[in-house]
């Protein structure tokens, strides 16, 4: 995907939605430092803003800011990389089972049009915007289930999940697969509670299985190749 940089204006926002996304789509890998003069160049903005807006992606878990070396990509131990599956697999399936409660036929359609783009990015080949348009479908069941906090526990979760799949994932398919979402939409429109919970959990499950938490590949590239310029 490419990205389109704001000529001399960025806003802190702008530039974290960027750096995000480049983050999500495993444009930036884990471990990849991020330059504060490279940012200002590239964004056409001052310092102060550009640390602004690495301060707010340390927040979010994405980048680890250490004193005197400078902002990097967060790189999630194996410890870590375990505690975020376990700590989704706490959350989601009570969440899937309360979607199936509240889920109106807009929800449903909603859900459906989050696997078909996945689908499409799948079929082009751009496994990190997969893998970005997965995460938003499992916080749109979040959204549906009406669970505010929980919901943003999941987007920090899901942020950090994205980082544990570019540095642990065994191939293509650890990503999440779409007969598992097409199974949990259908059970969230038969309103069966039970079957969606249970295939949350096993859906979390399969995913952790797919990894391989022995391996940390290398991939840091420079920010201007991740931002596509």
């Amino acid at each position: 995907m490419s990205v389109i940089i704001a000529s001399a204006s960025s806003s802190v926002d702008e530039i974290v939605a960027q750096l995000t996304e480049a983050v999500h789509e495993h444009r930036l890998q884990p471990g990849t430092k991020l330059r504060e003069d490279e940012v200002c160049e590239i964004f056409g903005v001052s310092r102060t803003l550009v640390r602004q807006a690495l301060r707010s992606m340390e927040y979010d878990g994405l980048l680890t800011i250490k004193k005197n070396k400078g902002a990097f990509v967060s790189k999630p131990t194996l410890k870590e990389a375990r505690e975020v599956f376990q700590a989704r697999a706490l959350l989601e399936p009570c969440t899937a089972r309360s979607a199936a409660e509240r889920a109106t036929p807009a929800d449903i359609d909603r859900l459906k049009r989050h696997i078909n783009e996945e689908h499409d990015a799948l079929d082009r080949d751009e496994a990190g915007l997969a893998l970005k348009l997965s995460g938003e479908f499992h916080v749109a069941i979040a959204q549906i289930a009406d669970q505010h906090t929980i919901e943003q526990f999941l987007r920090q979760l899901i942020s950090r999940s994205s980082l544990v799949i570019a540095l642990y994932w065994r191939r293509r398919n650890a990503l999440c697969e779409s007969n598992a979402h097409h199974a949990l939409v259908d059970a969230i429109r038969d309103a069966d509670g039970d079957r969606a919970e249970d295939l949350m959990k096993g859906h979390l499950l399969d995913l952790l299985s797919q990894l391989d938490l022995r391996e940390r590949p290398e991939g840091p590239v420079s920010l201007k190749d991740a931002l596509q310029l």
